[in-house]
């Protein structure tokens, strides 16, 4: 992606993309038409999804403008990224990102995702008037010390972990009775609440996912988790910055929703050993999924990198990951995530 050009076009089932005239023209299922010009300053990103199609013309444009092709599922799962072949001229980011592991600086980026997390849940216990967080961990976390950074991330994992708890015990009060779990479970969760949060934050990885793409950073090499085969582990670093988005929106979104809005799956846990969870059924999952991409786009007071004092929460999150890469590239002397305010 070129500069730091955010805004990006996103193909719905049924569209069109081609190339005509020194622009790309996106034709959607009813017909119409809207053009996009190669040269212009903002275009960045094409998103496209399961149903819809394009032509090899406009991928040879995006490629020859280094312009970056995302092919996402139906419901926005990135499976395939198209990069022009000098896409690798970027490599000082990755460089860099792989250097600052070895540095105190990883350190100290370990400890702002966590510090972030901390604060957009206190956000949440705040707006729904709940016991706030004792913010004398910030000052614990700033002082912590470690001779390694594995190290460092088990201490990190253990304070999120103890405050996690507490959190997801006072917000799980607010959901509708029928709904309401004993505990926060992740992986694998049987009860509906817990496989509501698990969706909400899977919807948010892809969009992490992609913006760290578009930023030139290395998905699979995080600062906060471990490093393991087939772990996004910054993904899941910067997951922790806008969880209590999702968790908001959840808390919102399910106050609409009863037991007859899921179903009971059996499913393999492992050999030999089989259990239920419960889902959403497939139209209200689907319409989940499309009310949280819609709260994606929603506007937020968070001043732009370039120009203007809003933007949607989904450029927030591709604007810090570019900021985030100019940090590792020494650019720019401190990186301090900005987070939107809970309406």
């Amino acid at each position: 992606m070129r500069g730091n050009k955010v805004v990006k076009i996103a193909l719905e089932s049924g569209s069109f993309l081609g190339r005509a005239e020194g622009c790309l023209t996106v034709r959607d299922s009813e017909g119409k038409i809207e053009r996009y010009p190669l040269a212009s300053d903002e275009l960045g990103q094409i998103e496209v999804r399961s149903g819809s199609a394009l032509s090899v013309g406009s991928m040879v444009s995006m490629a020859y403008w280094g312009i970056d092709l995302v092919v996402t599922t139906a419901k926005g799962h990135p499976v395939a990224v198209l990069k022009s072949l000098d896409n690798d001229s970027h490599i000082l980011t990755r460089v860099f990102q792989y250097e600052t592991l070895k540095t105190v600086k990883a350190f100290e980026i370990a400890k702002q995702f966590v510090l972030g997390k901390i604060r957009g849940q206190d956000q949440v216990l705040q707006k729904y008037g709940l016991r706030r967080n004792d913010y004398s961990v910030v000052e614990k976390i700033s002082k912590l010390e470690a001779n390694s950074l594995p190290t460092l991330q088990r201490q990190l994992n253990t304070i999120e972990g103890h405050f996690s708890n507490k959190y997801f015990q006072q917000i799980f009060g607010l959901l509708p009775e029928s709904l309401r779990p004993k505990r926060r479970k992740t992986f694998k969760a049987y009860d509906k609440a817990n496989n509501l949060f698990n969706l909400g934050y899977t919807v948010l990885s892809w969009k992490v996912h992609i913006a760290l793409i578009n930023a030139k950073l290395e998905p699979y090499l995080g600062f906060l988790h471990s490093l393991q085969f087939g772990k996004p582990s910054l993904v899941c670093d910067f997951e922790e910055l806008y969880r209590y988005l999702v968790d908001d929106f959840v808390l919102r979104y399910a106050l609409n929703l009863s037991d007859k809005d899921f179903v009971l799956r059996d499913e393999d846990f492992g050999f030999s050993r089989k259990g239920k969870r419960e889902y959403l059924k497939e139209d209200k999952n689907r319409a989940f999924v499309k009310e949280l991409n819609k709260y994606f786009t929603s506007m937020v007071e968070v001043p732009r990198i370039r120009r203007g004092r809003k933007q949607k929460i989904e450029t927030l999150i591709n604007e810090e990951a570019l900021l985030f890469a100019r940090y590792l590239r020494e650019e720019i002397p401190t990186w301090n995530p900005r987070t939107a305010d809970l309406r």
